[in-house]
């Protein structure tokens, strides 16, 4: 059976960074062609800062000094922004 730690590991790992770095490379290509407006550029800060993040989390899983408890509440709290963008996500799909 998995542990909280190898789940959290995965979903930062295999889900979120590589979503995240494919949403910035949208956002730097916006800069290369000078077509960004200060929402993307406010966009590229906080993701880059939701980058170092996710980076830190995956550090302080493999020190492994911290309770099962945090890495859950971390997992949940992922999972839960994942479930609400999705569903946000679907709503704007039935508009």
């Amino acid at each position: 059976m998995e542990t909280i730690k190898e789940k959290l590991k995965d979903i930062v790992e295999n889900l979120m960074i590589p979503e995240v770095e494919a949403y910035l490379e949208d956002l730097y290509k916006l800069l290369e062609t000078n077509s960004q407006t200060d929402d993307d550029k406010e966009a590229m800060e906080e993701m880059e800062s939701f980058l170092v993040e996710l980076q830190n989390i995956l550090a302080v899983i493999e020190e492994d000094k911290t309770p099962d408890s945090e890495y859950q509440r971390i997992y949940d709290y992922i999972v839960q922004n994942l479930e609400e963008h999705e569903h946000g996500h679907n709503l704007e799909q039935e508009d």
